[in-house]
């Protein structure tokens, strides 16, 4: 076993400190990575702060990892020592199952295994993240990140990235499509450009007047500010596709009748129930669709940093140091971040 070193956080209400504790020794399947660039998402938060009411301690976060392989085991051929390569939000899952069989590890029907704070299958220890300086993990769960990518910026794709592009493709947008993004933090901005890259008109509903320029920069088309009525009453059944990345409850009602007949409403960003409800007709008259997306299966994983590699298509970072991750916590509370942080574990190892 070696010695890993971290930031964890020991309780709901701890912040995250220094934390060491071992990694385990490499099984037939595994790869060990040595740790570059580790991206922020939201959801370390949740985890880091028990919001979600499961958390299990102490919580070492980070699920947008990106490093080198440093070591493999007896059955591993497809990565080897000095890969560059990436590890997402998922370690394991049952690999038998029909979603599993198809590429689609995340709607695993025991549960994938998150990267961090989940159980892992072989011997029941939880899973600790990619805030650290090294990770072992399953060569099915590892993807190789291209050379043409920079390996900081690809970091977030693994989660952002993958988040974003997996609706897209699932549901076919394609070249003439109208596709509206809601919201313009990481998970918009992404979708904004794997949306332009596929062919499709895009417009951002935001709002901030502020976000106008921003969202121009980032490649859409049109800026619809969804708080002005005339504005959204011009927009109704102008739309083929919504991508929704709002993880806070919002009305969507607005938003359903932006689409055309057979539409669809895609939430990437909510957990939480519907509030306020949803007019059921908004959806029956025009036979729209209210659908969901999880993050994607390994193969797609996969593909989209393939996808980025071949249309030059980056994540907008700011590089954290790690004793600065607190601070970091706080600034994405408020939004202030353009549009993710990522760790650079250099700064780990100082």
């Amino acid at each position: 076993m070696s010695t890993t070193y971290s930031y964890a956080a020991q309780s709901a209400s701890s912040p995250l400190a220094p934390y060491e504790f071992n990694r385990r020794e490499l099984r037939a399947d595994d790869v060990a990575i040595d740790i570059d660039y580790c991206g922020v998402c939201h959801t370390d938060i949740h985890f880091a702060e028990n919001d979600w009411g499961m958390s299990v301690y102490p919580v070492v976060p980070g699920h947008e990892i990106v490093g080198r392989v440093s070591a493999v085991g007896d059955k591993v051929t497809s990565h080897k020592v000095g890969d560059l390569v990436g590890v997402g939000c998922m370690v394991d899952s049952c690999r038998s199952c029909p979603a599993c069989e198809s590429g689609l590890e995340q709607f695993c029907k025991d549960g994938f295994v998150g990267t961090y704070n989940g159980e892992d299958r072989h011997d029941g220890s939880i899973t600790m993240g990619g805030y650290s300086d090294n990770i072992v993990v399953s060569d099915r769960f590892v993807v190789k990140v291209p050379a043409k990518l920079d390996p900081a910026s690809a970091a977030p794709i693994l989660c952002a990235g993958i988040t974003t592009y997996s609706p897209l493709k699932h549901f076919g947008v394609k070249k003439g499509d109208k596709v509206g993004v809601i919201g313009m933090g990481g998970l918009g901005h992404m979708g904004v450009k794997f949306a332009k890259a596929m062919g499709a008109e895009v417009t951002i509903f935001t709002r901030s007047k502020s976000k106008i320029a921003e969202a121009k920069k980032q490649g859409a088309d049109h800026v619809i500010i969804s708080t002005d009525e005339a504005q959204m009453t011009a927009a109704t059944e102008q739309f083929d596709y919504l991508l929704d990345t709002i993880p806070v409850q919002h009305d969507l009602n607005p938003y359903i009748n932006c689409l055309t007949f057979d539409g669809v409403h895609i939430l990437v960003g909510l957990l939480e129930p519907v509030e306020p409800a949803l007019q059921a007709g908004g959806l029956v008259m025009r036979r729209r669709v209210l659908a969901g997306s999880l993050i994607g299966g390994m193969p797609e994983t996969q593909e989209v940093l393939d996808f980025c590699a071949e249309h030059g298509i980056t994540c907008d970072i700011e590089m954290l140091n790690i004793k600065d991750i607190n601070t970091a916590y706080q600034r994405m509370k408020q939004g202030d971040v353009k549009y993710r942080f990522v760790i650079d574990m250099k700064s780990l190892k100082a």
